[in-house]
């Protein structure tokens, strides 16, 4: 019995149906947010520099964004039952890691493998919300809207709070909390995979283009000498270069050609760049601020930025029951007003609220895209691409937030925190011009 049968039987209502799966892709928020309160600790018990221990997020966001689009084409393929099953066991493997690595190397080695698993989740959740009868999506995307703002909002205070009251390992590896919804999910996943054989050799391009982008990205911060940053270059042209060619040879392969060739979906995809590259550099950027300007706490910041699961809660849901052109202009406003909030953050000027009302807006607009981009985009794919398109488009998602982190961690150094506010506006402010612009009539 497929997804979309017990939906549309009302075992399983949408809003159930909404709650299973942001419980299952809520947590890979943890992987990042979280992780990051946790950094300081890490080096400390580690002995370890700055520059090392971002290879904890690093390597995170790696296998986060490469294990959405690799499981999400295993979900079309096995099945969503048996890519869950797997996943799981990544997270589960990559946690023990975790808890017991003696060094800064094999924790690294345990978040691979722990968002590998994460990645896996994820795809897993975005087909099967893409599953959900048409006659109840709206109302399923809402519900949903509404989960993951709630993860979304309490990260960094969750973060702060299980690293200061339990351990800094606990804090690298709640992604884990994934599993707990897997068996709520298994009965949402009765449709059987095609079974037709996964592209191995444009999985592997793919993964290399973007492992290459994401650490060349952050060579800077990671410390990456001359020969090692012109070798990266190289590898990455290279990949890129054998990804276009397997991709006109393969219409069919692991990049679809039925996916990427739309441009509706190709637009979607850099909205959403806009808004995680936002968020993402919004999250690495206000914490830190407020801590250095105003003295602010862990457990402080985190108990602020919680007004922004309020907000995205209540824009998501509405959001869900709009048509969707007002939907695109509601999410252009929430992005906008992301935008103006760090811009006015980096004047100075009002305290530090412009930063708290930033956080919270960006959170706000990461909810709204969850709800409007993949609604938008899961009813255009064919049933049998659904797992590949959500987990490519999920991949340009999180590779967008990667780069927005990365971006505002080189700058940070150079322009300083209010600067580096300044220029990160642009990432919001152009998924608000993207959005606006395609709710424009053709």
């Amino acid at each position: 019995m497929s997804a979309v049968s017990v939906a549309a039987g009302g075992r399983i209502g949408p809003l159930s149906s909404a709650v299973r799966i942001g419980t299952l892709f809520g947590p890979s928020v943890f992987g990042v947010t979280s992780a990051a309160v946790a950094l300081p600790q890490v080096a400390i018990a580690l002995r370890a520099d700055p520059a090392q221990v971002a290879w904890v997020l690093t390597a995170h966001a790696l296998a986060l964004g490469v294990g959405t689009a690799i499981f999400g084409r295993l979900a079309d393929s096995w099945g969503v039952r048996a890519t869950l099953m797997l996943a799981s066991a990544l997270l589960a493997a990559g946690t023990l890691v975790c808890l017991v690595a003696p060094s800064l190397g094999v924790v690294v080695a345990g978040r691979l493998v722990l968002a590998a698993g994460s990645g896996g989740t994820a795809a897993a959740g975005a087909a099967l919300l893409a599953g959900v009868d048409p006659a109840g999506r709206s109302r399923a995307l809402a519900g949903y809207g509404v989960v993951l703002a709630g993860f979304a909002a309490t990260a960094t205070l969750l973060g702060g709070v299980v690293t200061t009251w339990l351990s800094w390992r606990v804090a690298l590896v709640l992604p884990v909390l994934s599993v707990l919804a897997v068996p709520l999910c298994l009965p949402l996943a009765g449709r059987p995979g095609s079974r037709r054989p996964i592209d191995v050799t444009g999985a592997a391009t793919l993964t290399v283009a973007v492992s290459t982008l994401l650490v060349l990205i952050q060579a800077g911060t990671l410390r990456l000498g001359g020969p090692v940053v012109a070798a990266l270059a190289t590898v990455l042209v290279l990949a890129a270069a054998a990804l276009a060619r397997r991709m006109v040879r393969r219409p069919d392969g692991f990049v679809p050609r039925e996916v990427t060739g739309q441009a509706a979906n190709r637009i979607a995809a850099l909205t959403g760049v806009g808004v995680f590259g936002g968020l993402f550099a919004t999250m690495y950027v206000v914490p830190q601020f407020l801590a250095r300007s105003y003295g602010w706490s862990g457990l402080e910041i985190g108990a602020a930025l919680l007004p922004g699961a309020v907000v995205g809660a209540v824009l998501s849901r509405r959001a869900g029951r709009l048509g969707p052109r007002p939907a695109r202009l509601l999410l252009a406003g929430a992005a906008l007003a992301a935008a103006v909030a760090l811009a006015v953050t980096a004047t100075g000027l009002g305290g530090p609220w412009p930063a708290v009302a930033a956080a919270s807006l960006c959170l706000a607009a990461f909810a709204v895209t969850q709800v409007v981009i993949t609604g938008e985009v899961s009813a255009r794919l064919p049933l049998a691409l659904r797992g590949a398109g959500m987990g490519l488009l999920n991949l340009t998602f999180f590779v967008g937030g990667g780069v927005g982190s990365a971006v505002a961690g080189a700058l940070a150094a150079v322009l300083g925190l209010p600067g580096t506010l300044a220029v990160v506006a642009l990432f919001p402010l152009a998924a608000a011009a993207l959005s606006a612009r395609r709710d424009r009539p053709a």
